[in-house]
């Protein structure tokens, strides 16, 4: 895709870890595991509430329409072109093998953070159960605390969210529900031997497992230690684990990830298949503290100095915006999303790698340019609603309305989002 290195656009599903029933030296009996927003005992999410079978043949047609593709492999499609491609951009730059001046490969790359690892769809049916996939297209949330992108929230209904999971898991549709793996029962598992097999395991050398004291944290990723970057990157946060996955499935991936996943970055950890339950049942039914509430920074008052143009585009228009929104011949690929359409987004036409561009607005749905200056129902610009938006989808309270910029990346930081206003509301100086 584009080579500046600052903005891309997804990322989101894969990997996680799994019971006993009567006291024993090996632990405590467990009861069903609680669901990951909470402590035990809170209702189920409705993330993973059941829901619609879906049309795989539909899914597979929004899988190419949502451009999927463009970042994740596994997809059942051909990968996107070069010059459309997020990630692979991005790792041709790292790898020093994009075609583009040495003095800018050399700026990229001192960069370059974003969406250089994606996980894979590849076998979601065999990890991940259907209805988790569904949930999370229709609210993304941050599933790998270690990555800076997340899945971005695409214009998808719940039918159709419903089909997309049923593809992705159509291998294990069409093989049989329970496939060849026989069920792993957790009748005799202990979460007491899993927790201390977790920490002798090293299993907190990649993932986080937020709310549950006194677990060991995600280690510190060092420069040179490429072989444990993406392992470390891609990593879920074990807080998920028991939404996201069968237990069947938790054992079997624990013991041999690779079987399930050709080519995952997570390890073969040698250990006994009672070892591997035993950290199952750790994972999903250890007790988790409730989730803090979150809200969006606060807003900053206008500036009263002088605000140009040139102060806007240094520090927000060319670090984020200007990646999906920008001139094909500029952005070195196809324009970007939020120019030249993708990702189910329809063409805007919205140009912000030049003043003149910005000034000129983006398309709406009847085909008429209108202002990225114009202001909403709250009286902000709609330019500043869309990076204000990003903060509240970040502090879970997404806007129907209006869609958070920029799409699936950190939310701009309240002093760039006054820098904006502050300049918007001086006329836009240069």
């Amino acid at each position: 895709m584009r080579a500046r290195p600052l903005l891309a656009l997804l990322a989101a599903l894969a990997s996680g870890a799994a019971g006993c029933t009567s006291e024993d030296a090996r632990g405590p009996a467990l009861a069903a595991p609680p669901p990951s927003g909470s402590g035990a005992g809170a209702a189920a999410p409705a993330a993973v509430a059941a829901a619609p079978a879906g049309d795989p043949a539909r899914g597979e047609r929004l899988v190419a329409e949502f451009q999927c593709n463009r970042c994740h492999d596994g997809t059942g499609h051909a990968a996107a072109a070069r010059d459309a491609h997020c990630v692979q951009c991005h790792q041709d730059i790292a790898a020093g093998r994009f075609q583009a001046p040495a003095a800018a490969m050399k700026r990229w790359n001192e960069n370059l953070v974003q969406l250089r690892d994606v996980p894979s769809l590849a076998a979601a049916g065999d990890r991940l159960r259907r209805d988790w996939i569904r949930g999370f297209l229709l609210s993304p949330h941050d599933v790998r605390p270690r990555l800076h992108a997340t899945m971005p929230r695409l214009a998808i209904g719940p039918e159709q969210a419903s089909d997309i999971a049923a593809y992705l898991t159509r291998d294990r549709r069409e093989r049989g529900e329970r496939r060849e793996r026989p069920t792993a029962s957790l009748e005799g598992a202990s979460a007491a031997r899993g927790r201390e097999l977790y920490e002798a395991k090293g299993c907190g050398t990649c993932h986080a497992f937020s709310g549950t004291a006194g677990v060991t944290a995600v280690a510190p990723v060092k420069a040179m230690e490429k072989e444990t970057r993406a392992a470390i990157a891609l990593a879920p946060d074990l807080r998920h684990a028991r939404d996201r996955m069968e237990p069947a499935d938790l054992v079997a991936w624990v013991l041999d990830p690779a079987a399930i996943k050709p080519g995952t970055p997570m390890p073969q950890v040698p250990m006994s298949p009672a070892e591997a339950r035993d950290i199952a049942a750790f994972v999903t039914t250890a007790e988790l503290s409730p989730r803090a509430s979150a809200s969006a920074p606060e807003r900053l008052p206008l500036l009263s100095r002088r605000v140009t143009y040139a102060e806007v585009d240094r520090r927000v228009f060319r670090v984020t915006c200007r990646h999906c929104h920008s001139e094909p011949d500029y952005a070195l690929g196809d324009g970007g999303p939020g120019n030249t359409g993708g990702f189910g987004f329809k063409p805007r036409g919205l140009n912000l790698a030049t003043y003149e561009g910005i000034a000129a607005g983006y398309v709406d749905d009847q085909g008429e340019r209108r202002s990225v200056f114009s202001r909403g129902p709250d009286g902000a610009p709609r330019l500043v609603a869309a990076l204000l938006a990003r903060q509240a989808e970040e502090a879970g309270h997404a806007a129907p309305a209006v869609r958070g910029m920029p799409l699936g990346l950190p939310a701009v930081g309240p002093e760039e989002i006054q820098l904006v206003e502050s300049w918007i509301a001086q006329g836009r100086p240069q």
